[in-house]
């Protein structure tokens, strides 16, 4: 499938999200219908096949592609494909994400904070849950919302991660070191591709 077609098959779906967030703002409730949107989308497997985005090659664990944004860098859209053995820290996104499952699973762990952020590369957070984001599954994240990624399958998986702004504009998301109570501004780290 071709880029163009892959973008008009997207559209209807993002002009949904954009409608949810113009009618009720940025909520839990309003993300998650944003969500349940993005996990229909991510049920049309034929959009999503190696043949437009292929595996990462051997030895690397992630390839990360932009599917759509907008003008203004918002609603931007990403299939990410990764192998088993990726791992992501724990960290913030400073936008709205969701996170839904084309195929495999990706295991997030959601964390609270519990310091008050007061002193600089500090922090402490604690593990409150974990969930697993399988086909017909997902995950819906506030701004302020910690969570760090696991891949354990041994096989490549295809998820698609929906945030309120480009992650290449995200330049105040924090990572957090469990080990040592610290946290830092983070990277993008993988290069997106277009």
């Amino acid at each position: 499938m071709s880029k163009k077609e892959t973008e008009s098959a997207v559209q209807p779906y993002i002009a949904k999200m954009q409608a949810i967030e113009n009618q009720h703002g940025i909520n839990r409730d309003s993300l998650d219908q944003i969500l349940d949107t993005l996990i229909d989308l991510s049920a049309i497997t034929n959009l999503w096949g190696a043949d437009r985005y292929p595996d990462p090659a051997e030895g690397v664990l992630q390839e990360r592609y932009l599917i759509h944004e907008e003008s203004d860098r918002s609603f931007a859209l990403y299939l990410n494909v990764m192998r088993t053995g990726k791992k992501i820290i724990p960290h913030n996104h400073t936008t709205w994400a969701c996170i839904a499952a084309v195929t495999g699973t990706e295991y997030n762990y959601v964390f609270e904070r519990h310091d008050d952020g007061s002193v600089p590369g500090h922090a402490v957070i604690a593990q409150t849950k974990e969930i697993q984001v399988s086909p017909g599954s997902g995950i819906a994240l506030m701004a302020e919302d910690i969570h760090a990624v696991h891949i354990k399958e041994d096989k490549v998986i295809r998820h698609l991660h929906m945030y309120g702004k480009a992650l290449e504009t995200l330049n105040e998301r924090v990572a957090f070191d469990t080990d040592t109570n610290t946290c830092r501004i983070m990277d993008i780290g993988v290069q997106t591709k277009r």
